[in-house]
This record gives C-alpha cells, structure tokens and sequence, in this order.
C-alpha cells in the first residue's frame, strides 16, 4: 500500500508548488485582481470559523464540509473572533459598496475576511476552496494575498438537452453542482422536442404518458446505420422532481431557465395531441416500419434526429394549450425568463394548410416567416402578462422580434448583433465559437461518437462573446454568454461529464473574467493542470487533453527539437516514431525529443498522455516532413 500513499504525497507536492507560484492562485475563472503579499496563514483544527448572519450559514457551511474532507478537520464556529485565534471570517457587512455578485477576500497571517452578499460570499468560498493547496502534516498553508473580484457579464449559462437522451435527478444535481464551482448563475434546461416531453404537465397527462416514450432510437450519425434500436426509450421529470432542482440550484444560487420548444420541434406534443397539428386528420400513426408515402410523418414521438415538418398550429386551441402549459412552468420556475425555443421552424406545413393560409391573410401577416412573428409575440405578450420574458434562438428574428424578447445567438454571431442593433438583450451561443459542447474536442479519430463540429477548449477561451461590430451602446445589450450539450449523442451521464469538461473552464473565464485579464498559457499550464488533477481523484469523467506543446499542424525540415508537458499534474506522456499506436509500453517522455528526418522522408510523431487515474487522451499525431513524394491514393 506504499506506492500509491507516495504518490498522493508526491502529486500534494507538485499541486503545492504550482499553487504558490501561479500568479492566479490555481483559481478557475481568474479574479480580477490578486495581489500577494509575505507570510501564509495557517489553516489547522485550531482556527476558528466566524460567520454571525444568518443569510451567510450555508455557505459558512459548505466552506467547513470541504475543509473536513481537504484537512481532515472541522472548524470550531463562533460569533465573534476569540482573543488571538486565527481565524476565517465571513461577513456581509461592507458588501454592498461591491460590485453585483462581487467579493473580496484579504488573507494574512493571522485571518482570512471574506466579504460578499449572496452569490457573491458564495462565489468566494469556491475561490477559497479552489486556492486552498494540498494538506501537509495536518495543516495547509494558504499564501497571505488580497484578492479583489467581480464577473464580466451577468448572465453565465450552460445548457441541457434532457429531450433527446434522458438523465436522472441525481445527475441532474451533480451538473449544477459543476457549474456552481465555476460561478456559473444560469442552468438553461431543454426539457421539451421531438423526440420527447420531458416535464409533467397535469392539465395534459398525454404529453408524459404518450410524449415521454419513443418506440427507438437511431443506430450511429444520423440517418443511422439503417433503422433503430427498436426499444422503448422514455423518462420524465415530475413536478415534485422540478421543484426538487429549482430549488436546490437555488442554493448554489443558479437560475434555471426553461425551455418549452414552439412553434417547432413540436413531435412529442403533437404525438400526445393530435389536434396541435396542421394536418391532424390526414396524418396517422403507423408502424415505424411502415415506409410513408409523400413527405408527411405520422404522429409520433421522433425516433431519430433532425427537423421534422410538423409544427403547432395557429388555431386558439393551440394557444390555450400553451397557454395552459406555460401557466403550470412558471407556478413552477422562479426564473425570470422562459425560453420559448423558436429555432429551425419548418415552414412547409404551414404553406400546405388551407387554414394556415387564411390565417395569414385574416391577419394580414406578409408570409410564413410573418405567422412565426405572430406565433412568438403572441405568446410573449401573454408570458409578460405572467410577470415573466422570454427568450427565443436567433430564428425569432426572422418575420419580427417580438418586443420585449431577448435573443440567443447560436448561427453565428450575426442574429445576436441585429438584435443588439435593435435595442433587443442578447446571449451569445454561437456554435462556430466552440459553444456547442456536444461537439468534438479534437481532429482524432479517436474521438467518440459527436455531431460533428470541432470545439476545443483553446477555441472556447478565445472566445469573446462581444462582438467588434457593435458600438459601446449596443455593446451593453449583451447580456452574457451559454454554452450548449445537446444530446443526440450523449447517452449517459459520464459522457456528459466527459464533453463538459474541461471545455466548462474555459466557458467560465470567458463569462466571468475581463479579457485583460485572460491568459492562455497560465489557464492551460498552470490551472487547467491543477484542476484536471483534483478532478481526476473523484469519480467525475473528463476528456484528458493532449500534450501542450506538441505541433497539430505539419512540419517541414530536416532537424527538430520537441517540449512538451503534460496538461495535468501527475500525468505522464508516452510518444512514438515508429508510427504505431504509443501506450504506456512506448518512450516515456522526460526531456525534449530530438527529431531528424532523413532528405525525401517523413516521420511521425504520436503522443498520449494517461492521468494518475489511468483515464487517456486521444492519440495526437504530427508529421514532419523533408520533401518526402506524395502518397498517391486511388
């Protein structure tokens, strides 16, 4: 049982070190000032917790649970600092002359005074437990420094997808909870689309019973390798579920925004309730096996992905039902904002449907884009009455924004930038920014399953969500940044786990820390390494990222000279030049790779890079070339 205690203590050394020479303080988003000074304070069982509002208990709270588990000890609390104790105060008082969720924290030798209100006490805990270095002989030392932080942005979102693939309470909890050690303050929950009703709806017991439950699930990429699985996939959350999340996001201070997908998207309703469509009679649920004639699918619960044509109709049946529907979410979301969806609305039907036509020209609407104008406005205007806004993808600028909405920019940034133009509040989600996390986070070919897309952590941090084409004015309408996990290709929690992270830190320093401020190099060999380390002792999934310093591009030359290091601390790094797959039987690295590349030949290099816990990297592969003949392929 030696080696692995020796490796701990060997892995708590390096952690150290990096802590106190990393200009950030190991501290994932970076603050907006620290300054450090000389001397530590000394965190042991004889310091005392202080904290004499009531408002500031649970926080008080989480801070002495993670000191149990990092030292081993629990804090004695008290009201008021005893005579010449060390100890670690928190408070209130002050915080109102901070910025919104701001905070401060001033170590010295003898206290720790954290001052903030609300999120802002609770976003300084995560920066205490993110600084607080690794235990030694029962004390951990904490470098003496002040520190000084606010977000960028005000809205700091991720989202998702609980439509396509379904996941558990628990799991759901677990997300927040990642998102809250980020300062993350927005939890954006798509609970409704074609292939399944997810939330409980009392007034419509079919929206569960029948919306919930899809008969399979497509094999592979879309169109699938031929078919689907043909079993049964279903899974809800009930009210009692809903309130249980909102209210504990709560106490990670996290908003949780609702999606209710319309006009489309809308195959799970419609399989539940015929009539929301345009073509209820002449559509009719057949065997999946069955091939349909014309381009009209049968009403059911989507079994594979993409855009399918029927949509809600306009009929005042259709608006009492949303109606109806939006009334029980917001009994059960505090959430100022509802998201409505209103992305990739087909307009075919709505072409081919003789009422939808005469309710086009009965409300002198121009075309289909203008009926999608009057679907979204019609119902923000009844969701403002609620005392709520909505929030919509960029496609609700299309035929008119509704008034008072604000816009998700995910095509780019262009649907963003008109609306800010247009005085509208604005989220930046744009998948070319890397914001769409169900997408790969690397060229290899190893990687697993995805949508397609490229969206590396590098990619996301230089990232900035506002855009050079707005002017200082319009700047302001930008209210944040999201990103976004849909799940057609993400089954399970650990790949979810697996495509958060570690793009979810550089979401976090994007939403959080000014651009000045921002510095690739520290996050990505200095913090990112630290906190895929401690990561990496839990039973949380992550993608390992490849070696820093290993070119993605093809060299030419003769002679090269290689660094590299290992994107997280206690990892190990395995190359070849034989072209073959490296494992941990390849070179170990341990110094700098001397490459020569005989004239009219190329080499290969491969690397892996295997975490403490075993977990992999893909494979990272670069040519190098010295005018080696072209590999001619038929």
């Amino acid at each position: 049982m030696k080696k692995p205690v020796l490796f701990l203590a060997a892995l708590a050394f390096t952690v150290n070190v990096f802590a106190q020479h990393d200009v950030n303080m190991g501290i994932i988003p970076a603050p907006s000032s620290i300054v450090k000074a000389n001397g530590s304070f000394i965190l042991d069982k004889t310091v005392v917790l202080v904290s004499n509002e009531v408002n500031n208990a649970k926080t008080a709270d989480l801070l002495n649970a993670f000191i149990v588990t990092k030292g081993g000890f629990a804090l004695r609390e008290a009201k008021s600092v005893p005579g010449g104790q060390r100890a670690i105060i928190l408070t209130s008082k002050g915080a109102e002359s901070l910025p919104k969720e701001g905070y401060t924290i001033q170590i010295s030798t003898n206290q720790i005074k954290v001052t903030g209100s609300g999120p802002g006490l609770f976003y300084a805990v995560q920066s205490i437990m993110q600084l607080m270095p690794e235990k030694n002989a029962d004390k951990i030392t904490i470098q003496a420094a002040t520190i000084n932080d606010f977000p960028r942005f005000k809205y700091r979102g991720t989202h998702l997808d609980v439509a396509r693939h379904f996941f558990p309470v628990s799991f759901v909890k677990k997300y927040i909870d990642l998102l809250a050690s980020y300062k993350m303050n927005n939890f954006h929950w798509h609970l409704t689309d074609d292939q399944g009703w997810r939330i409980e709806i009392k007034k419509y017991p079919k929206l569960t019973s029948i919306g919930a439950s899809r008969n399979g699930t497509v094999i592979g990429n879309y169109p699938g390798t031929g078919g689907t699985d043909d079993e049964v996939y279903k899974g809800y959350y009930t009210q009692e579920d809903v309130k249980e999340i909102v209210a504990y996001a709560d106490t990670k201070f996290i908003n949780v925004v609702p999606e209710i997908e319309m006009p489309g998207h809308a195959s799970a309703a419609i399989a539940a309730y015929p009539e929301l469509s345009c073509f209820p009679d002449r559509d009719t649920f057949v065997s999946d096996k069955t091939p349909w004639s014309g381009s009209r699918k049968g009403k059911h619960v989507q079994q594979t992905w993409g855009v399918f044509d029927d949509v809600f109709v306009p009929s005042e049946n259709t608006f009492k039902f949303l109606e109806n529907v939006i009334d029980e979410v917001i009994t059960l979301f505090p959430s100022k904002y509802i998201h409505i969806g209103g992305d990739e609305c087909p307009k075919e039907y709505w072409k081919q449907s003789p009422f939808c036509q005469q309710f086009i020209k009965d409300n002198n609407l121009k075309d289909e884009h203008g009926l999608q104008s009057y679907f979204i406005q019609r119902m923000e205007k009844y969701i403002n009455g609620k005392g709520r806004s909505i929030i919509g993808w960029d496609e609700i600028l299309e035929g008119g924004l509704a008034p008072n909405a604000t816009v998700m920019s995910w095509r780019g940034e262009s649907g963003g930038i008109a609306a800010a133009q247009q005085n509208h509040d604005v989220i930046m989600t744009p998948g070319s920014a890397g914001l769409y996390f169900d997408h790969k986070q690397s060229a290899s070919p190893d990687e697993p399953l995805t949508i397609g897309g490229l969206a590396s952590y590098a990619k996301v941090y230089a990232y900035d969500p506002i855009p050079k084409e707005l002017t200082a004015d319009q700047q302001k309408y930008i209210l944040g940044v999201q990103a976004n996990i849909w799940s057609e290709y993400i089954e399970t929690p650990a790949k979810v786990e697996f495509m958060l992270l570690p793009r979810l830190y550089s979401l976090a320093e994007i939403a959080w820390t000014k651009p000045s401020n921002k510095d690739f190099k520290n996050f990505s060999e200095e913090r990112v390494p630290l906190h895929l380390a401690r990561l990496d002792q839990t039973n949380t999934n992550y993608w390992v990222p490849t070696a820093i310093g290993q070119p993605d591009k093809m060299q030419q030359g003769d002679n090269f000279t290689i660094e590299l290091k290992t994107p997280i601390l206690g990892g190990k790094i395995f190359y070849t030049l034989d072209n073959y797959r490296p494992s941990e039987n390849a070179t170990a690295y341990v110094t700098a790779i001397k490459i020569n590349v005989p004239k009219g030949q190329r080499k290969v290099l491969k690397t892996i890079v295997i975490a403490p816990s075993g977990k992999r990297s893909v494979v990272a592969e670069t040519v190098f070339d010295n005018g080696a003949p072209e590999v001619k392929t038929k």
